[in-house]
């Protein structure tokens, strides 16, 4: 059977590639021929005469984004040219207003392909981003690295107590001011050049990561040739293996597609151990087994040259360099944090196991407790604990139910938001949803756009994205949207969620009301546009209302009867709420410690053998603990690796301090209240990125934050060696 799956296995590789290659010639002739037409009949340059600016999904073809992006690259340094060779005396004006009114065209067209492409991509595309990433480095320090336009913005920033500006437009010329001296503003000539060198490559190393990282998912799924072997799954899981089976044209047998993660949805219900072991197998050894896809050379290569880049800018390394812009400022802040939370977790992971272990010894099972053991063990420990199986909440999470009536419903209650579902604004996909959201006086205020399902074109995980950002210099509203993973049951069947689905929607849409409440004069702060590791703080803070009981029955009822979920079953939800905290910190922590120390290193500590060093690091870091792998291994860890989250995966527990703290706030001040919702949203939501961060935050509870209610959400704070007094959040200066 192994044999045969690796035969299957071959042959759909092969296939793939075929497709892809000729895909690639037929649409690269298409690419090349539209360049002899007029621009003018490219919907992308021309702009969206939709409402909001709203992409013209239906018009837009492949072959628009290279002319239109190199169209919008010309264009933007034709309006770069005269404000850095303006005779007259540099003013806010005709600087920096200047260059925030540079580059719509290339911004429109790269947003609308770079978010097409995550969410639905194809050969073509692929070869777009290949081309286009080493370009756009390339344009960006062209601008950046000007030696005129600096002197202006330069000249500006040293007199900007002088020029009697609104807090806004300070911030606005403080921030262009850092973003043109940790772009290299300040180096030699030669050293420019040597930057510019390592940004082409870097631009290019990161999409090829990416790619191959989809790629590899793709083609990792497992392939099982018996229904016996699939006992444990429900009805709907069948279904959904049998379906995967014919999207992959295996017709006859049964297909387990690999999400972006570690683990895997499946390993929680499946009996068949063996089966357990191949999955989590496939899963670990993506990227890093050889073949086309391998991306163990990209990691050391990106690794190298992040930090030489980082030497190149005066910093000790990347993390250095990128933690300075970030509310956590430097690299011992985070090394903290991380090796603070680390022993209790693993603690709380080991006697997790320990529990697990010893059901797997009343069955006299024979084996010690392993990663694909791990979600269908701990399933047993939640029945035995909490008479709790996660399978009796889904029949009550039907998607649209906790869409609309969910995450909607507490955006109504919260911010007094509407949503009315819009069917004659074109999709690019025909499970895409689209909703005009009406603000709390009736007045228009964005558009949203849903994206739930999973596909093959589609990258892992869940995000939110802007095609149109808030301006009022520009007079635009927001046009955003949220993605989800979810797979796609067959027809007719409903789609149901489980408990950690639910949370990931609310929590996305967390990120929508940042994009769609944003009230700034500049693009430069439009929404999301905050530190990384601020800007998940809001969307966690949104994951509260999907268990708050007025929210929960208004959404959580059976798709069938429309029965409201029992309160006995809600109450078995919140005691097992800290159940397997010590699993998911781990895992968790694991990836943000490897993170961090793929980017500590200086350039001639770069090992050669990246297996080797992922392993050593962890044993360092006190957390190589087999049964609770990484959540991302370094080779399919595209947070780090492809851009992003590099030296910034910590920001999801960081700003989970701040999350936490912010909702013991909301629930001491009456919870689910539209005085908490808009006094959230003028101090902070609308801010966007205008302001300093921690600022924000601070100004909105009265004060630092405090770590503690995080601890006490993950279970850690009675954790051997946990203090019981009351302390700050590590320092964030």
């Amino acid at each position: 059977m192994l044999r045969a799956s690796r035969n299957t296995r071959k042959v759909a590789l092969m296939s793939l590639r075929l497709y892809f290659f000729t895909c690639a010639l037929l649409n690269l002739a298409q690419i090349t021929a539209v360049f002899a037409t007029d621009l003018k009949d490219n919907p992308l340059t021309a702009g969206s005469a939709l409402p909001y600016h709203y992409p013209a999904f239906d018009e837009i073809k492949d072959e628009h984004f290279i002319p239109a992006i190199e169209a919008g690259m010309r264009d933007q340094l034709k309006e770069i040219e005269p404000v850095a060779n303006n005779p007259d005396k540099p003013t806010f004006d005709n600087t920096i207003v200047a260059l925030e009114r540079t580059g719509r065209l290339l911004d429109r067209a790269y947003r609308t392909f770079s978010n097409l492409n995550a969410c639905d991509t194809n050969p073509t595309r692929q070869k777009i981003d290949k081309e286009i990433a080493p370009k756009l480095a390339a344009h960006r320090d062209e601008i950046f690295l000007d030696p005129k336009l600096f002197a202006r913005v330069q000249a500006l920033y040293e007199q900007r107590d002088k020029l009697g500006l609104d807090p806004e437009s300070a911030y606005l010329l403080e921030r262009y001011y850092k973003d043109f001296v940790r772009a290299g503003a300040k180096l030699s000539d030669s050293d420019k050049q040597k930057l510019k060198a390592l940004n082409g490559e870097l631009a290019k190393l990161q999409t090829d990561f990416e790619q191959n990282v989809l790629k590899e998912r793709n083609a990792s799924s497992v392939v099982v040739d018996k229904k016996e072997d699939l006992a444990g799954l429900t009805d709907d899981q069948i279904k959904t293996v049998i379906n995967a089976a014919k999207a992959e044209q295996k017709e006859g047998k049964f297909v387990i597609q690999l999400q972006n993660t570690t683990g895997q949805p499946l390993l929680g219900s499946l009996q068949n151990r063996p089966l357990r072991e191949r999955i989590m197998q496939a899963s670990l050894a993506r990227n890093s087994k050889g073949g086309e896809f391998d991306t163990r050379n990209i990691v050391l290569r990106i690794a190298g040259l992040r930090a030489q880049k980082a030497k190149l800018l005066g910093y000790d390394n990347w993390a250095a360099y990128q933690l300075e812009d970030q509310t956590a400022h430097n690299v011992p802040t985070v090394n903290k944090l991380l090796a603070d939370l680390a022993p209790p977790a693993v603690a709380n992971a080991k006697r997790e196991a320990a529990e697990q272990q010893k059901i797997v010894d009343q069955e006299k099972g024979g084996f010690q407790i392993a990663a694909g053991d791990w979600d269908f063990y701990s399933e047993k420990v939640r029945k035995a604990k909490y008479n709790f199986d996660e399978s009796e909440v889904r029949p009550y999470y039907e998607l649209n139910h906790v869409i609309v009536d969910g995450v909607f419903f507490a955006a109504n209650k919260e911010y007094g938001l509407t949503f009315k579902e819009r069917h004659d604004l074109p999709v690019y996909q025909p499970d895409v949803r689209v909703w005009e959201v009406s603000d709390r006086d009736g007045k228009p205020l964005a558009i949203f756009i849903g994206d739930y399902y999973a596909r093959a074109s589609k990258r892992g995980g869940a995000w939110m994205n802007s095609y149109v950002a808030q301006s009022d210099l520009f007079g635009t509203k927001p046009v955003v949207a949220n993605h989800l993973n979810i797979p796609k049951p067959p027809p007719g069947e409903p789609t149901l969620l489980t408990q950690d689905q639910v949370r990931t929607a609310f929590h996305e849409f967390g990120h929508a009301l940042h994009g769609m409440f944003s009230n700034v004069k500049y693009p430069r702060f439009s929404g999301t546009s905050v530190p990384r590791d601020f800007v998940e703080y809001p969307s966690q803070v949104n994951e509260m209302w999907a268990t708050w009981p007025e929210v929960l029955a208004n959404y959580a009822k059976h798709y069938k009867t429309g029965e409201p979920i029992p309160q006995a079953l809600l109450d078995k939800v919140k005691a097992a709420e800290k159940f397997n905290q010590g699993f998911k910190t781990t895992e968790y922590l694991s990836a943000s410690l490897l993170d961090q120390a793929w980017h500590q290193l200086n350039p001639p500590d770069v090992p050669k053998d990246a297996v080797a060093f992922e392993a050593e690091a962890l044993h360092k870091a006190g957390v190589d603990f087999p049964p609770v792998p990484p959540r991302y291994r370094s080779f399919y860890f595209s947070h780090s690796f492809a851009g992003g989250y590099s030296a910034g995966y910590y920001s999801y527990i960081w700003s989970e301090v701040l999350d936490a703290d912010t909702v013991e706030w909301f629930k001491q001040h009456g919870g689910l209240t539209r005085e908490n919702g808009d006094r959230f949203r003028a101090m902070l939501l609308s801010r966007g990125g205008s302001a300093d961060a921690l600022e924000l935050f601070k100004n909105f509870v009265g004060r630092d934050p405090y770590i503690e209610p995080l601890l006490k959400r993950r279970g850690l704070d009675r954790a051997p060696g946990a203090d019981d007094t009351k302390t700050e959040a590590p320092p964030t200066k």
